[in-house]
């Protein structure tokens, strides 16, 4: 084990204090009954905390739960799949608050405490006439063990759902974290579609929650990427509610180190686990930079090798093509000297000092035949690190995505558009 946590069943239903449910509505065929509205609830207030996406695009649920967060503190969440309500308009902003208001009610809630999240197909109103006869449903269905379901509700083209829940010792008491995530395609988040969904009994202040958060979020969801497509509707929302009885976590204390620790390990696990369920993927690529003369300079290059389509065709290939991760180096606008940029390739030496190493091709090629491989560059100016995680295209990705008016025929019939 190479973390300090236990891992628990559950997801986001696992902490103490949380309802959660999950209904189908049929929202983007009228005809499946797979799960597609989901339902996450706190007994007790929250703390709350939220990062969205950075595309001046932004869906109108993205619009609704920022607003929402900074009135306050969430204590729900309501999300659905099957369509994104993205460049939907004003209608889009109603229909959102709408599927707020809907829970806001029965629950006892003020609508500003909901936060909203929508992922599927852009540009389409939402089916309205297929939520509402849900909604009673699933303030009926919330419950303590529903974590899962929730998991199930949300995802589009990922093929399977994405949970993960631990418990750890914060001074005397036991708390937990549990989470969620939906993602494979259009994935370059800069805070992918992605959606994830936290939930904690730890007693954490809503400031010193935001910050941990913002940290952890570009430690983990910022430095994944797929296709380098950044959404209109990326959100992570992260809900506390205290219920395990322990004392206030403070800012710089060694309980905040320590639940820091944990919501970074949570989120990247769930990070990592968006990349391996990336639409037709078939490597999972860590790619860390070193050596170079700023944090930023690292960035740079990492983001430039993962999101290149060359070197991503080339991992699909099974081809150790050093080259053209190099080219990448040298478009990133980082600081680089190319006679001092090294490249290792699953622990084999790709390229020394700007040129080709002399490791045989066979073992590099092998190196890059596994479902996972890592590759280092050096660039040997500084000592600034960045990593990433990232996968390869392949031709299956373009044939997935090539249409979408199935969608759009649908809507037609529903008399949307």
């Amino acid at each position: 084990m190479d973390h300090p946590f236990t891992k628990i069943k559950g997801g986001v239903g696992a902490p103490l204090g949380f309802l959660t449910s999950a209904v189908s509505c049929g929202i983007k065929n009228p005809d499946a009954t797979r799960l597609d509205l989901a339902l996450i609830y706190s007994e007790k207030p929250c703390s709350s905390a939220g990062t969205f996406t950075t595309n001046r695009v932004k869906a109108a649920p993205v619009r609704v739960s920022q607003t929402h967060l900074r009135k306050g503190n969430l204590r729900a969440i309501i999300a659905n799949s099957g369509n994104a309500n993205a460049c939907t308009g004003v209608q889009g902003i109603r229909d959102a608050n709408a599927m707020c208001d809907a829970v806001a009610k029965p629950l006892k809630l003020n609508r500003s405490e909901i936060g909203v999240a929508s992922t599927g197909v852009i540009g389409l109103p939402l089916p309205m006439m297929r939520l509402e006869p849900k909604y009673d449903d699933l303030i009926e269905q919330l419950g303590p063990k529903n974590g899962s379901n929730v998991a199930a509700a949300i995802i589009t083209s990922d093929t399977h759902a994405k949970e993960v829940a631990i418990s750890f010792d914060l001074g005397e008491h036991r708390v937990r974290l549990g989470g969620c995530v939906k993602g494979a395609g259009m994935i370059s988040p800069s805070m992918a579609t992605m959606l994830c969904f936290i939930t904690t009994d730890a007693n954490i202040p809503a400031e010193n929650l935001r910050k941990t958060v913002l940290e952890c979020v570009e430690g983990s969801f910022n430095r994944i990427t797929i296709d380098g497509d950044m959404s209109t509707n990326d959100t992570v929302i992260v809900l506390a509610n205290g219920a395990s009885k322990m004392p206030a976590i403070r800012r710089n204390s060694t309980n905040c180190k320590l639940f820091r620790q944990a919501l970074q390990w949570l989120m990247l696990e769930l990070a990592k686990a968006v990349v391996r369920d990336g639409e037709r993927v078939t490597k999972f690529v860590t790619v860390k930079v070193e050596g170079a003369k700023t944090y930023l300079d690292a960035k740079k290059v990492a983001e430039a090798v993962c999101k290149s389509a060359l070197v991503k065709s080339s991992w699909n290939g099974g081809d150790p093509n050093w080259g053209r991760i190099i080219h990448a180096v040298g478009y990133s606008r980082a600081r680089i000297r190319e006679e001092l940029v090294d490249i290792h390739i699953g622990g084999k030496a790709a390229c020394i000092g700007g040129l080709q190493a002399d490791t045989p091709m066979e073992l590099l090629r092998e190196a890059v035949s596994h479902p996972e491989f890592e590759i280092v560059i050096n660039l040997n100016q500084g000592t600034a690190d960045y990593t990433m995680y990232s996968s390869d295209l392949s031709p299956e990705y373009i044939d997935f995505n090539r249409s979408e008016y199935a969608y759009w025929k649908q809507a037609r019939k529903d008399g949307l558009v």
